[in-house]
């Protein structure tokens, strides 16, 4: 397996659990990936806002290999939506839904409507249509479909409404309706730490500062399969199966001239954020926990309200802008200024703080016009016997780490399958 991030030491753990030998190439002294936290000051920052979705793969993968995270759920309460600089209550409910004032009464009796029926919709048929497309056939008031576009930037991470595809966004809403998220007690690297145990439980050998060069082929084009790989110190380790991890230009400069992968990596177009992560000593409005950019791709979040990732008494806050365009960056000053809708008089209490103007969120977003979910490359890579591919951008199912683990979990079932039926054609021989 190259590269130990959660997607990489889930499929590790899987594999050794199925009776693989697997060794873990890290070119990085921790693993982690994105999945990362550092303390500063006693505060657990993440890299940028993380969110565990409840019904989502990744729960699934993890409670399968007994990780069991703790954290907590973000309530209804001191939820906000913004909209022209002025806090709205957000609605979270029937009773919210009828007193909030974000709304005109047309617009709660269409959203009201939409969201009643949105967890009989087949996503899946929407592969091919954009959000954009969707909202308007479904919704006429313009204030419905702006809260609706809000929700769907927040469950999805995606900003371009015209080109992300329906299907995506639909079935993030349906996983965050029915079962919300969970913010992680510790941060990310609590998940790291419990999946690197998991694996070395299993037998896995993990090297970090182990950096691969290539992986080594009996040819090339069709026909060719995995012969092993190459570090960097021009060592050559032999393999069966290589798991490559990493983003779609990660994947294709380990198979160099493969113009199937370098063209998948040219044409991927990756989902990006500017966030500025805050570590306050006290929050100046306790009331006040989260705020959701209505007219603007804006979101807030104090997670520290949810799970422990600051010092008691202090508050881990997240401000982030959902970015669309390959150029888009947002200021730091952007971003204090939402800060200061929420939190009026923050900066008296910032103990620690980062700022990320372009913040990588996912390797590639799943448009319309690919098909959606359908349309991302799949785990096995199809014309290389035994190589394979794990991360955000590959396989049909989930987004974000839930897409990470759904693929390590594809890997690990077909690699395992394939022993399976190699062992009995040996037998029946």
């Amino acid at each position: 397996v190259v590269g130990g991030g959660l997607g990489g030491l889930a499929v590790a753990a899987l594999l050794a659990r199925g009776g693989c030998a697997v060794t873990v190439y890290e070119r990085a002294k921790h693993f982690g990936g994105r999945a990362q936290t550092s303390d500063v000051e006693g505060f657990r920052f993440n890299l940028g806002p993380h969110a565990l979705y409840r019904g989502g793969a990744a729960m699934r993968v993890l409670t399968g290999l007994g990780v069991k995270p703790t954290g907590g759920i973000p309530g209804g309460t001191g939820s906000f939506a913004l909209r022209a600089g002025r806090l709205h209550t957000l609605p979270r409910g029937p009773v919210s839904l009828m007193t909030t004032d974000v709304l005109s009464l047309a617009g709660k009796l269409e959203l009201a409507r939409l969201l009643a029926g949105i967890g009989r919709v087949d996503a899946r048929a929407l592969a091919r249509m954009s959000m954009r497309e969707w909202l308007d056939s479904r919704l006429s008031r313009e204030d419905a479909r702006a809260l609706v576009g809000a929700l769907t930037r927040v469950s999805s991470y995606c900003a371009d409404l015209d080109a992300l595809s329906a299907e995506v966004a639909v079935s993030q809403l349906q996983m965050a309706l029915a079962d919300n998220v969970l913010y992680v007690d510790g941060g990310w690297s609590t998940l790291v730490e419990a999946l690197e145990a998991r694996a070395r439980e299993a037998g896995v050998r993990l090297e970090t500062s182990s950096r691969v060069e290539a992986v080594v082929l009996s040819g090339h084009g069709p026909g060719a399969h995995v012969e092993g790989l190459r570090l960097a110190d021009g060592t050559v380790r032999a393999a069966d199966v290589v798991v490559m991890t990493g983003s779609p230009g990660d994947v294709a400069a380990l198979v160099p001239g493969d113009a199937v992968l370098a063209r998948e990596a040219a044409d991927a177009v990756p989902v990006k954020a500017a966030t500025l992560e805050l570590g306050l000593s006290e929050l100046p409005r306790p009331d006040a926990l989260f705020a959701l950019g209505v007219d603007g791709p804006w979101y807030v979040s104090v997670h520290s309200a949810s799970a422990k990732l600051a010092p008691g008494g202090g508050a881990m806050v997240h401000v982030m802008k959902y970015l669309t365009g390959a150029d888009a960056r947002a200021s730091e000053a952007d971003l204090e200024a939402v800060m200061d809708v929420l939190q009026p008089g923050w900066r008296m209490h910032v103990v620690a703080r980062r700022f990320r103007p372009t913040l990588g969120v996912s390797h590639l977003l799943p448009t319309a016009r690919m098909g959606g979910l359908s349309g991302r490359p799949a785990a096995e890579v199809p014309h290389v016997s035994g190589l394979y591919r794990v991360g955000d951008w590959v396989g049909d199912e989930g987004m974000l780490a839930d897409a990470s683990f759904a693929s390590a979990e594809s890997v690990a079932r077909s690699v395992l399958q394939g022993q399976q039926s190699e062992t009995r054609r040996a037998v029946g021989a």
